[in-house]
């Protein structure tokens, strides 16, 4: 959302309809794309991990919930301090069913919900990094600390009208800081504590299905309208800019993740104009309401190339970020969260414009400051949560484990069943190759 531009009425403002039927579909869009994520994710892992990569999304879609049920919500968004809210609306009560927020008009459960999808994406984002390798039940304990701890409060200090950063002037119109950078210094933070997956470097860990990933960008793309227009709260202008921006941006950086991998590789890759599109909805995240279409096509070149490179420095610093989370949503969001101090044109924001539009470099400084504070909060506090779940119950599943494949240890499920296709069994183990089992139920049936 965007809190610079809205403002405490003395008289609340009657309910509008077509503003909450706006909120209440961008929700639902906000929705699929977690889904989406778990599509784009698991085409990416080898095939023994595809299943426990679903799981690991959409388990966020129960944990975080309930928990923004029971506090969340309140601790991100009831008026407090400037670093977390009250308990004023715990369990979602004292709301009022008629209330609207704000000025918006709509009713304050209308943007709970809407909220609460940003809440589910954000820790379902972390899972990519850690994929092949962690425990189911570390990581739902993982997901609900981090929530508890970091999430609920870096929302409210980014869109709460009295979160500290949003007094400061740090723009954030959907998520730049409270989402991506926050989701991709976490996982910086966890991968760092649980290690490289054994064959890093050596092994090929190609994607095993590069339509699943392909289906996973067009879902994430299409609920990325809800998720930046919606959060204008309301269907104004504003909200046509932060669609129209969200378009162009995400297209410009699929063509110069392309261009750029093309040069580097000789290459257009399928991977390459998924990941390129998503790096470019990352970045134009934060900057959808403040900056114009023609700088958005800047911004999505931008951050097309410099993700494609980014994602590179796994190798040269040696920390094995499964599926480039940090790479792609810590560096896409930093890309465009600083973006709007030189790109903001001041007309959502009168006196935040950016360099380029004569505003010099204070909102420059303030956007630092937020990716600052968010970076190293989150980065902090998810390897001190790690360590500790790592020391109380193991965060890593064994190496034998990890080996045999977690979908069959940690899921008792297999993502694709080959028993019965043509003359001979096909099953496979987690490796690809054919299990003993079915090997040995062919013999019989050959003999």
């Amino acid at each position: 959302m965007a809190p610079a531009i809205i403002t405490l009425a003395a008289d609340a403002p009657k309910l509008d309809s077509g503003n909450t039927a706006f909120l209440l579909l961008s929700a639902a869009l906000v929705m699929v794309m977690t889904p989406g994520l778990a599509f784009f994710y698991g085409g990416m892992v080898r095939v023994k991990s595809a299943l426990n990569m679903l799981m690991m999304s959409f388990i966020s879609l129960g944990i975080i919930t309930i928990l923004w049920t029971l506090y969340g919500f309140s601790f991100a968004f009831h008026s407090g301090n400037g670093f977390m809210g009250s308990g004023g609306w715990a369990g979602l009560r004292n709301i009022g069913m008629g209330e609207p927020w704000l000025s918006t008009g709509v009713p304050i459960l209308a943007f709970a919900m809407f909220q609460l999808m940003f809440a589910v994406i954000t820790p379902a984002l972390i899972s990519g990094a850690l994929a092949d390798r962690v425990k189911f039940t570390a990581w739902t304990l993982f997901i609900a600390l981090w929530a508890t701890i970091v999430y609920f409060p870096v929302a409210h200090w980014v869109w709460a009208p009295d979160g500290w950063l949003a007094k400061r002037h740090v723009l954030d119109f959907a998520g730049g800081t409270a989402v991506h950078i926050n989701a991709g210094a976490a996982a910086l933070g966890v991968i760092l504590v649980i290690g490289k997956r054994k064959g890093f470097k050596k092994d090929p860990m190609r994607p095993h299905s590069l339509p699943l990933v392909m289906l996973g960008a067009g879902l994430l793309w299409f609920g990325w309208f809800g998720f930046n227009a919606g959060s204008e709260l309301t269907a104004d202008k504003v909200a046509s800019v932060a669609f129209t921006n969200t378009q162009v941006a995400t297209a410009a950086a699929m063509l110069g993740w392309l261009i750029y991998e093309r040069l580097r590789h000789g290459s257009f890759t399928t991977l390459g104009a998924a990941s390129g599109a998503v790096a470019g909805l990352v970045a134009i995240t934060p900057a959808c309401g403040s900056i114009s279409p023609l700088g958005s096509i800047l911004l999505g070149l931008v951050a097309g190339v410099g993700c494609a490179a980014a994602v590179g420095l796994k190798y040269r610093f040696n920390y094995d970020d499964s599926l480039d989370v940090v790479g792609v949503h810590m560096v896409g969001g930093i890309i465009g969260s600083l973006a709007i101090g030189f790109l903001s044109t001041g007309t959502v924001y009168p006196g935040q414009a950016g360099v380029f539009y004569g505003g010099g470099w204070t909102q420059f400084g303030r956007q630092c400051l937020g990716v600052g504070a968010v970076l190293g909060y989150s980065l902090v506090c998810a390897a001190i949560l790690a360590k500790l779940i790592d020391l109380v119950m193991g965060f890593r599943v064994t190496e034998d484990e990890e080996v045999t494949g977690i979908d069959q240890v940690l899921h008792a499920e297999t993502a694709y069943d080959f028993t019965g296709v043509g003359g001979r069994s096909a099953a496979l183990a987690g490796d690809g190759s054919i299990s003993e089992a079915d090997a040995s139920s062919s013999k019989k049936v050959d003999a």
